[in-house]
């Protein structure tokens, strides 16, 4: 009976073995071919809760290997998030929140408009900063939305922008002319919410 299962036990091991080569052999093909080093463009789009979190995450990645960053937030202002309060201090990451809060809580068409053009001139000016590795763009896909700031000007903006940079935009709708420069483009899913479940927002989670 025991020398079954050792000689069942042992086919299954082989056949692991096997399959796992064979993936072996499939991914580094793929590392083979992928020889050109530049910065990427990444769009996180979507409905669901997590985008702003993965970006920061992705920041926090390149700070570990030394980078330097810069961020700009496009909509939160309102009160202080917590990804500024822990990475507003940070030697090497420059933190811009240029928004007045949400616009349906300003209500000031004009002052949105300012408060986005300001932003997106200081973004330009990164995008030539020779000092800056990576830079996250928050909430960026609004002001298109809302035709505060042009898709086509943005676009030409990313992508003459210096070769080496990362540039991660989130927001749940993105442009056309965003999504066709873009590198990597990640939807985040909306299948369940707490606020809808009546839950209050609260601090570390939604802000």
């Amino acid at each position: 009976m025991s020398d079954q299962f050792d000689d069942s036990d042992a086919l299954a091991q082989e056949k692991h073995r096997q399959r796992m080569a064979a993936k072996k052999k499939i991914v580094d093909e793929r590392i083979a071919r992928a020889q050109e080093e530049r910065g990427v463009l990444i769009l996180l789009k979507g409905n669901g809760k997590g985008k702003s979190s993965s970006a920061f995450g992705t920041m926090a990645r390149a700070l570990g290997h030394g980078q330097r960053a810069a961020v700009i937030q496009f909509i939160k202002g309102r009160k202080a998030t917590g990804e500024y309060l822990f990475f507003k201090d940070h030697p090497r990451v420059d933190f811009h929140v240029m928004g007045h809060g949400f616009t349906w809580e300003t209500q000031d068409r004009d002052q949105d408009i300012a408060a986005a053009q300001q932003a997106w001139a200081l973004a330009e000016r990164l995008l030539q900063d020779e000092h800056y590795d990576f830079l996250l763009f928050d909430e960026l896909s609004y002001m298109i939305k809302y035709g505060y700031l042009d898709a086509t000007r943005i676009a030409a903006a990313l992508s003459t922008r210096l070769r080496n940079q990362n540039v991660m935009i989130t927001g749940r709708t993105m442009a056309t002319e965003l999504q066709e420069i873009a590198d990597t483009i990640s939807v985040v899913q909306d299948e369940r919410h707490a606020f809808r479940l009546g839950i209050k927002a609260q601090a570390g989670i939604e802000y």
